[in-house]
């Protein structure tokens, strides 16, 4: 492969781009951070999509209450001061002082608390962590309480989450949360130019100079968010070989996904530095809609596991074995709640005749099954690629692929419409190691019907199973009914893990420093230009 080691590698297009987001005096340049995600920003509401790139946004204007620190521990963000009562039933927060949204308006409860319901209407963890809350109401202008029915040992775990509560102004909290919140006025270290904002192009935020920091030193999410740059720039570069060759000839500074068959190249660039966190990595969600045939049906899910072969699947999206893992486990792997229990099928051999004896004891008549194929997205492309090839290996399933970009597809999953009608019955995505190690925060293992995740599970065993390991006294105790758990997920098939995978990113050593190594979404605070 050719490495474009130079400007003149880069499309025109490309360079106009870029070129037109360079400030025009050079004594600016060091202020301005140009940095590469692997999306487009689309939506600009956290909440209302699982989006990684719209949790991406949102860790740059809003802030959250807690946050995880680099040892994965909840520390306090917005809030100064917290207390829980000694039944472990009341848990009092006050807001640490100086908090401002854009607008400069003060954050009070009066915007913490639509803020909270908003937020815990569509988030799976916030949902369960509702059914043991008995209210959350105002003490004042800045202390709330959180008031539990009973213990509930995950609050500040899930407060702590990182595509989660974010604070947004009353105004826009109230906004029902299943329509998206237009406005980007947030309380984080950043403001967003939304008269900058171009999708499909780039898009801008500046410092928020009244911003306080906390005193803290940064760590992970949590800790001083100190901005120590004027401007950060988004450019979107679809192209996989056109982001790399923008870091590689410094006119990016950090690329958030580099595509694995570039990692040696990128390696051996001076000035180039690749970094990923112990914790850093994705597993894979096949998801399934169960609201339309044939995977209404349980058989026709239990089928797709005598289709799918995971290793061809995570060979395409990482072919380097440094970043790559064979996982069976619905909880992710390498992490405390990992279990196999149940897998017996799905780490067979495929069995195309039991795939179609159970398709057709389903009701499987030859109907087209809707694929949403993200072209755009560097993993959901090529392992969307790999399970069109395997369900056609079969001979008897019909596909109907439907090629769009990723923003289309975060539209199009929301639909419950029938295939037919504008609805689907198989999309690819990912979620964090992070988020998927329990079963309270994996969002795509919920099984709470027309509450659940995107393609609606429906099944009242596994939430009574993922309430009793909410509430187990210890360890050894969940660990246990993570057992039942991984046997209920292959049994009823939420949704088909398809492997598990790091993808380090990149920047620019020779002209940044200040990179946080974070779990799972980037931190831009703390960095500062060299030159």
């Amino acid at each position: 492969m050719n490495c474009p080691h130079s400007r003149r590698w880069l499309p025109a297009a490309v360079l106009a781009l870029l070129g037109a987001t360079m400030p025009a005096a050079q004594a600016q340049q060091p202020k301005v951070l140009r940095v590469s995600m692997h999306a487009d920003v689309r939506s600009l509401d956290p909440v209302w999509t699982t989006q990684t790139i719209a949790t991406i946004h949102g860790n740059m204007i809003y802030d959250h209450l807690f946050a995880y620190d680099e040892k994965l521990e909840p520390q306090p963000q917005m809030v100064g001061d917290w207390s829980v009562s000694e039944d472990r039933k009341t848990y009092r927060f006050t807001l640490r002082d100086g908090l401002k949204f854009h607008d400069g308006t003060p954050v009070t409860t009066k915007d913490v608390l639509p803020s909270i319901r908003r937020w815990a209407t569509r988030n799976s963890a916030g949902k369960t962590l509702m059914t043991f809350t008995d209210a959350v109401s105002a003490v004042d202008d800045r202390t709330f309480e959180w008031k539990l029915k009973e213990p509930y040992g995950l609050v500040l775990d899930t407060l702590a989450r990182a595509n989660g509560l974010v604070m947004m102004r009353e105004k826009e909290a109230l906004t029902d949360p299943f329509q998206q919140v237009t406005e980007a006025i947030g309380s984080g270290p950043f403001t967003f130019k939304r008269d900058e904002w171009v999708p499909g192009a780039k898009a801008v935020y500046t410092k928020f100079a009244d911003y306080v920091p906390r005193r803290d030193p940064p760590s992970g999410h949590a800790g001083g968010k100190v901005v120590k740059v004027d401007r950060v720039e988004f450019i979107w570069l679809p192209d996989p070989q056109t982001a790399q060759a923008a870091l590689v000839s410094g006119e990016i500074d950090f690329l958030e996904n580099p595509q694995p068959d570039f990692m040696s190249i990128l390696e051996a660039t001076p000035g180039v530095k690749l970094m990923a966190h112990p914790a850093k990595g994705t597993t894979g969600v096949l998801q399934l809609n169960h609201l339309h045939p044939p995977f209404d049906k349980v058989k026709a899910r239990q089928a797709m596991l005598h289709v799918v072969r995971m290793p061809d699947i995570i060979d395409t999206i990482a072919p380097d074995p440094r970043f790559k893992k064979l996982c069976y486990s619905y909880l992710g792997c390498e992490t405390p709640m990992e279990t196999d229990a149940g897998s017996e099928a799905y780490k067979a051999a495929p069995d195309h005749r039991k795939a179609e004896q159970l398709f057709k004891e389903a009701g499987y008549k030859g109907e087209p099954i809707t694929i949403l194929h993200a072209t755009d997205h560097a993993h959901i492309n090529p392992g969307t690629q790999v399970l069109i090839q395997h369900m056609r290996r079969t001979g008897f399933l019909k596909l109907d692929v439907q090629a769009m970009d990723w923003g289309t597809v975060v539209s199009r999953r929301t639909k419950k419409e029938p295939p037919a009608q504008g609805g689907w019955n198989i999309f690819l995505t990912g979620t964090t190691v992070l988020g998927s190690s329990s079963p309270i925060t994996h969002v795509a293992l919920g099984m709470s019907c027309e509450k659940a995740w995107f393609g609606w599970p429906c099944d009242a065993r596994m939430e009574d199973l993922r309430r009793a390991w909410s509430l187990a006294p210890d360890t050894a105790a969940r660990k246990a009914i993570a057992v039942d758990i991984s046997k209920r997920a292959y049994e009823t098939v939420p949704f088909i893990p398809y492997g598990q995978w790091v993808t380090p990113f990149a920047y620019r050593e020779d002209r940044i420093t200040g990179v946080i190594n974070v779990s799972s979404i980037p931190a831009m605070w703390n960095i500062e230009r060299k030159q």
